[in-house]
């Protein structure tokens, strides 16, 4: 199993010399992947429903955040082996080519560390700030950016005429270092965002949390992972092509949760509890798990770290 955490992009953490002891902690203790989020903008007023709460609301953000592309380039600069995830990438949100020129320069820095998680997006008042395409058209554009992205790193004569993104005579180089592309994880649990893992995706990176859609379970997740490759055979995709992640934003020591059904909430509870889970979504394909450890201080962060390497990841070794 590979673990990873989130680097804050936002708030007291999100400093030159914050970023670098935290990433640097833990990729010593162990963690083999970074994800950086995606926030352009927080609009002071949004009548649009955040999806991995039941409040519909983001709570407890901050309105100051890093880039997203810039924070993964300062990462990648200051660790050597661990690898960074966009976590996810709100596609539409920037234009196709120059986004996929981004994302192969950071593979060619990295020397070949990117992982591009992506997804739709949900907060339409920040669409109409940063001038993204049509909220509504989300899901298309990011099913044509993703076309781009791949043809643009792989064609030697890229060219490509879609309703949202449109390039042709031109040179594309250098392509990114992995090949055929970095691996593309799509977040989401809807049954449009399955189909688009089943069209496009290495990687599946669910939220466990999404109230409409929960994950919140082994035997949930594991219907979900059904889904998914029933998704894939349905368009002639072998299902064993698409690898498996699970994201666990809510993680807390020994936070103790129930679920919509009185169950105990996956990855909650105490470290022998949270390490039958990690076992458990291991024993269903899963390969990779992310976890948030940022605290309000440095000093809980780094000691969050590692307990968990201490209390659960070297009871699994």
């Amino acid at each position: 199993m590979e673990f990873g955490l989130t680097i804050a992009n936002r708030g007291p953490l999100a400093t030159p010399g914050s970023i670098r002891e935290m990433a640097r902690r833990a990729e010593a203790s162990g963690f083999v992947r970074f994800a950086v989020p995606d926030l352009v903008v927080v609009p002071k007023t949004y009548a649009s429903r955040y999806p991995y709460d039941v409040s519909g609301k983001l709570v407890g953000y901050s309105s100051d955040c890093l880039e997203q592309l810039v924070l993964m380039a300062h990462v990648a600069a200051v660790t050597k082996k661990a690898r960074i995830l966009s976590a996810v990438m709100v596609v539409p949100r920037r234009p196709a080519v120059l986004t996929a020129k981004a994302i192969a320069t950071l593979d060619v820095l990295s020397e070949g560390r990117i992982d591009l998680g992506v997804g739709v997006g949900w907060l339409r008042e920040e669409f109409e700030a940063v001038g993204a395409p049509d909220f509504d058209a989300r899901g298309r554009v990011t099913d044509e950016f993703l076309e781009a992205f791949k043809t643009l790193w792989t064609a030697e004569a890229p060219s490509m005429s879609g309703e949202f993104a449109a390039f042709d005579d031109i040179i594309f180089e250098p392509k990114p270092v992995q090949i055929p592309h970095p691996p593309i994880w799509i977040g989401g649990e809807s049954g449009p965002a399955l189909r688009r893992v089943a069209r496009h995706a290495d990687v599946w990176f669910p939220i466990g949390a999404n109230p409409r859609y929960p994950l919140d379970t082994p035997a949930r997740f594991a219907a979900g992972v059904e889904r998914v490759r029933a998704a894939a055979e349905k368009i002639d995709r072998d299902p064993a092509e698409i690898g498996l992640a699970f994201s666990a934003t809510w993680y807390r020591e020994d936070l103790s949760r129930q679920n919509d059904e009185g169950d105990r909430f996956i990855l909650t509870g105490s470290d022998e509890q949270i390490a039958e889970d990690v076992a458990a979504l291991r024993d269903l394909g899963t390969t990779r798990l992310m976890f948030n450890f940022l605290r309000p201080s440095l000093e809980e962060t780094v000691a969050a770290i590692d307990r968990f390497r201490e209390n659960v990841m070297e009871r699994l070794s």
